[in-house]
């Protein structure tokens, strides 16, 4: 069997179930450079009186569906019932998320050259972007005022 490169999951929520299809092509540009590849996608959502609806792929509307059927999602099943409805219950009524997950294609070699020189990953986790932009901000409003 081929080795897998890193894999990440993310769940993203849109108030108002504002999800459009134009999110689709940019996922899209990404499994066409071969940077990732989407595992698994699933969709949740929460009606006005909070009830938690799963959607299929084919429940959704025709411009999204179009969209997301571009890019070979393979639909492993790695997201259960349980992970729906949880994701669900995080929701604001009247709004819906979509749960995906996606191998870093790009880090597939690197991740296979640490595993074989003994490499165990000790820690990981991702910087929110707001705290990155604040950051990065911070440090260039810094350096123009030590530089004027």
């Amino acid at each position: 069997m081929e080795e897998i490169g890193p894999v990440d999951y993310a769940i993203i929520a849109f108030p108002g179930n504002q999800f459009r299809g134009e999110i689709a092509p940019a996922l899209a540009d990404l499994v066409d450079a071969g940077t990732i590849r989407i595992i698994d996608a699933a969709f949740v959502g929460k009606d006005a009186d909070g009830n938690i609806l799963a959607f299929e792929l084919t429940e959704l509307a025709p411009d999204v569906q179009e969209a997301l059927d571009t890019l070979g999602i393979e639909v492993e099943g790695l997201f259960n019932e349980d992970d729906i409805v949880a994701a669900g219950e995080e929701l604001e009524p009247n709004s819906s998320a979509c749960l995906l997950i996606w191998e870093n294609v790009w880090a597939r070699n690197v991740a296979q050259a640490m595993r074989d020189a003994g490499g165990v990953l000790l820690d990981f986790d991702r910087l929110p972007h707001d705290v990155v932009q604040a950051a990065r901000e911070f440090v260039l409003a810094a350096a123009e005022e030590g530089g004027a």
